[in-house]
């Protein structure tokens, strides 16, 4: 199968399932900015030293993957006939867990931080508001059409992950976070 097709050359694409829509569309919008998530989270874990963190990006990315999909399977139908998997209310409840894990080595936050630190912390920062902009074209296509629930409650429980992976890496690094100073008066 070639790379190319040139279906795409007048600015439409193809959906699964069959229909062509334009590369503009909401749908697209949204399944295209959970791909810049996941490639994201990828560049996240390839900066990342750490086996379990590099782990849990693999398994994210299988879930953003899996979210890709159905966001670029309209058709309920089509995505039950042909088995694609979906994330659900268990992928959101492992993700918390993950939260809740990791902040047990963090000491609580008691102010905002910047975003940045070794530079894997400062990828997963990346990945976190990557993840923050597919959650809003995802908002957005579900107030036009709605979505699976769990598609939205995936991805703002990923950024808080992504978020809390990034002060781990500075932690692990023995980088404190720098916090924001505020305006000062």
């Amino acid at each position: 199968m070639k790379v190319y097709t040139r279906r795409g050359d007048a600015g439409d694409t193809d959906l699964f399932g069959g229909a062509r829509v334009g590369k503009e569309d909401l749908r697209v919008e949204a399944y295209g900015a959970v791909d810049e998530a996941n490639a994201a989270v990828g560049a996240a874990a390839a900066h990342s030293m750490h086996d379990d963190l590099r782990a849990l990006c693999r398994d994210v990315q299988q879930c953003l993957f899996d979210l890709g999909g159905t966001l670029a399977t309209p058709d309920a139908e089509h995505r039950r006939k042909t088995a694609l998997p979906a994330v659900g209310a268990a992928d959101i409840e492992a993700l918390e867990r993950h939260i809740d894990a990791f902040e047990a080595e963090l000491e609580p936050l008691k102010r905002f931080i910047l975003p940045g630190g070794t530079p894997a912390a400062a990828a997963f920062h990346v990945a976190r508001t990557v993840c923050r902009r597919a959650e809003r074209r995802v908002v957005a296509l579900h107030r036009h059409e709605p979505q699976e629930p769990a598609s939205l409650g995936f991805l703002n429980r990923l950024s808080d992950l992504l978020f809390v992976m990034a002060r781990v890496e500075n932690r692990r690094a023995g980088q404190g976070d720098v916090p924001w100073r505020g305006r000062e008066r």
